[in-house]
């Protein structure tokens, strides 16, 4: 094991971990404290990334899991997978700001794909990211996802969502195959 990977629990979300959750996907990309990770979009979009009701919604579905990694007892990243047939969703992921850059990012993303794997029997992974993100998309890049040049509109005006600080913003939907 990496020294990241040492010390980590995952499993899934519960109803009591909601405002913990909420808390760490804020700082992970709004806002000033989001500036000490590399994840920030903080530059294009203002207010809110998600609400306690988005987040439990996603523990609430059926179809969904919030995978919670700990560390000390903590809260230190999350990611949503929903299953969507023959593939999976991959999305609300963040990882401390304090934490970004020392491959916890990497161990959550593989985790996720083998938890997708095993419980679905998915052979994709799908997400999607602003088009923007040329730095997390190349992130993505290396970790075996693919861009499709499909796009979507942004929600522009549903603030729940964010207030964006640009107009030419959309989502691009990224794919993996997973062996």
């Amino acid at each position: 094991m990496r020294p990241m990977e040492t010390g980590l629990t995952f499993r899934d979300a519960t109803d009591a971990d909601v405002d913990e959750l909420v808390a760490l996907i804020e700082s992970a990309y709004r806002g000033d404290s989001s500036r000490a990770g590399w994840t920030t979009e903080a530059d294009i979009l203002e207010g809110q990334r998600t609400d306690p009701q988005g987040v439990l919604e996603v523990i609430k579905d059926a179809d969904s899991r919030l995978l919670t990694v700990e560390r000390d007892g903590r809260i230190v990243a999350c990611c949503q997978l929903e299953h969507r047939g023959a593939h999976a969703y991959f999305g609300m992921f963040a990882v401390s700001p304090a934490l970004q850059g020392a491959g916890l990012g990497k161990t959550v993303i593989a985790a996720a794909e083998r938890t997708a794997r095993e419980a679905w029997g998915v052979t994709q992974m799908h997400m999607t990211v602003i088009s923007v993100r040329e730095d997390l998309i190349a992130w993505y890049e290396r970790r075996g996802y693919r861009r499709t040049g499909e796009m979507t509109p942004f929600p522009y005006g549903d603030e729940r969502f964010g207030i964006p600080q640009r107009d030419d913003l959309q989502f691009e939907l990224l794919v993996k195959e997973l062996a």
